[in-house]
């Protein structure tokens, strides 16, 4: 014999990822609706529907697969083999380049993590150098990190490229080494940077020499507060204008771009209480000090959520929002864009606090759009994150503390407000209809308590609630019915309206609550509104009610909208 029947919908994020359980529903037509909307938005790559049956006997479920949608696995092709094109690097000229500083800052990561260094610090300084060559293990990891991917890419002779990265490397040593040695860097502490600049004019290695001069000056630094304080400092020495200036800035602008992109930098710089939202919000307020004030200024409460940036961080906000390091607040921002994108929390075990943050950078970063990112480029981003606020994991988080079902359904909606693009707020709406539509919730409701009407009004708000939310489609209207159908039922079982007219209570009171049943002002829209409708329009046509509105004119006035508003002013 069989039991309780529910259906489950699984899907596969990627092709090679395994099923996993987004919801399960009680209704076969929901169900593979839900799943027909998750392909047809492109949510996930494979969708299947089973159909589950409980045996009282054995207490076990029998899965039958009612529905499975989406492309098969791709079959894999073999990787094209180009024609060898040779070394990415031959010479030590080649590491310098901005793409070669970048390859050799992932490959080093850790080890530059340990030192509290950058790769262009790396390519200018005999310590870091001579650190690097000491430590043998790191750089044949690092040498093999790089040959083995480009020998098996480009069918190059594996053991011919060790063997050559390996020169590369030493000889790169060497030259950073020998330039040390014959006093090539000097040091801003003894010497004024602006006066270096003056002597390396018109020499050929000059970008080299001095950014060997700037890497010394943040020798023995430690802490990202001390190290960007430094360089602000040799910024406040540097020529005020012309190629001099440009010699300067150029290596600290390069160097700040390295430091700041490690995210590992920003705790020391910010405060290490600060989580990976709060972060991202003091970056952005970092990056655009001006825009962020004006709308701090006008709303309190996104002054609470954005820290206050002070110090060096506060210094480098100051130059970078008169224009000067384009590069950095480029590169800042394009870091925030892609916190933003990638599945990492931004505020791990406090869901409620993860939406009000994204609430503060959506804020903040619309109002910088135009000058570092486009308007396209944020809303994209926030469309992407949108899509991470939608799943059953953050989703159960989101819901896990809620006392009630009234107040796990008022929490999806404001979800759901708070998701954006098509995709995430049709997913929202599925997980609130999930939520009204279950028989817990129309159990709650129509309890006994608390008082019919403060559960009519609680329903009206929540329609308010997915209305502001701009949702839209099958899930809504399922929603808003089924809303409106159960404060029908709740009306009707506690004769809430019948009471209300027969109540010793004043007729302007009974009138007043009337009208606002009627008007959808404190019941959801429904049957209900017309029951209350008609006997409003009962108890106007009685004589002593005539008479009492004709003799109290300011009644009559104070009824008068709502009484239009339903339909019954003539």
């Amino acid at each position: 014999m069989a039991g309780p029947i529910h259906y489950e919908i699984y899907v596969r994020k990627h092709a090679n990822s395994e099923w996993a359980l987004l919801m399960a529903h009680e209704d076969r037509r929901h169900s593979i609706d839900t799943a027909e909307e998750i392909i047809r938005d492109k949510i996930a790559a494979a969708v299947k529907v089973t159909k589950e049956t409980l045996n009282p006997v054995t207490m076990e479920f029998s899965s039958i697969s009612v529905l499975r949608l989406g492309a098969p696995d791709p079959v894999r092709k073999k990787a094209k083999v180009d024609t060898p094109t040779g070394p990415a690097c031959r010479s030590p000229a080649e590491l310098y380049t901005v793409h070669a500083r970048e390859s050799l800052g992932t490959i080093l990561e850790d080890w530059l993590r340990r030192q509290g260094a950058t790769a262009f610090e790396l390519l200018h300084s005999p310590v870091l150098a001579e650190r690097l060559d000491a430590a043998g293990v790191e750089v044949q990891h690092a040498i093999q990190k790089v040959a083995v991917p480009e020998a098996q890419a480009t069918g190059q002779d594996l053991h011919a490229l060790l063997r050559l990265y390996q020169k590369l490397s030493d000889q790169t040593v060497e030259q950073i080494i020998k330039a040390g040695r014959r006093g090539e860097f000097m040091d801003p502490a003894v010497i004024p940077v602006a006066k270096i600049a003056e002597n390396l004019q018109g020499d050929s290695d000059r970008a080299f020499k001095m950014g060997g001069t700037i890497a010394h000056a943040l020798t023995g630094l430690r802490g990202s507060r001390a190290r960007l304080s430094a360089l602000l400092d040799l910024c406040d020495q540097a020529p005020q204008a012309g190629a001099l200036r440009a010699m300067v800035m150029v290596p600290i602008e390069q160097i700040l771009c390295e430091m700041l992109a490690g995210s590992w930098n920003l705790p020391d710089l910010f405060g290490p209480a600060l989580d990976q939202g709060s972060t991202l919000a003091a970056v952005v307020r970092m990056v655009a000090p001006r825009e962020v004030a004006a709308i701090v200024a006008h709303d309190p409460r996104l002054a609470m959520m954005v820290p206050p940036v002070e110090g060096p961080a506060a210094r480098l906000g100051e130059r970078l929002a008169v224009g000067e390091f384009p590069l950095v607040a480029a590169a800042l921002a394009k870091m925030v864009l892609r916190e933003l994108t990638s599945p990492r929390r931004l505020r791990p075990g406090d869901a409620e606090g993860e939406i009000n943050i994204l609430r503060a950078l959506a804020t903040s970063l619309t109002a910088t759009a135009g000058r570092l990112l486009t308007l396209e480029e944020v809303q994209n981003a926030f469309i992407e994150r949108s899509r991470l606020l939608v799943t059953a994991d953050f989703v159960a988080a989101y819901v896990r503390g809620c006392h009630t079902v009234l107040e796990e359904a008022e929490r999806l909606a404001r979800l759901s407000d708070n998701v954006t693009g098509g995709a995430s707020k049709r997913a929202a709406a599925r997980w609130l209809e999930a939520c009204v539509l279950s028989l817990r919730f129309e159990a709650e409701l129509c309890a006994t308590t608390p008082p019919p009407l403060h559960r009519l009004m609680a329903l009206r708000r929540l329609q308010r609630s997915i209305e502001g939310a701009g949702l839209e489609g099958k899930s809504a209207e399922n929603t808003t019915e089924t809303l409106g159908r159960i404060g029908t039922k709740i009306a009707e079982e506690t004769r809430l309206i019948a009471q209300i007219a027969k109540a010793s209570a004043p007729l302007q009171q009974k009138l007043t609550i009337l009208l606002r049943l009627a008007t959808a002002e404190a019941a959801p829209v429904g049957k209900v509104n017309e029951m209350a409708r008609a006997e409003a329009m009962r108890l106007i046509r009685l004589p002593e009610t005539r008479q009492f509105l004709q003799t109290s004119p300011e009644v009559l006035a104070s009824l008068r909208p709502m009484m239009k508003a339903a339909g019954l002013a003539g």
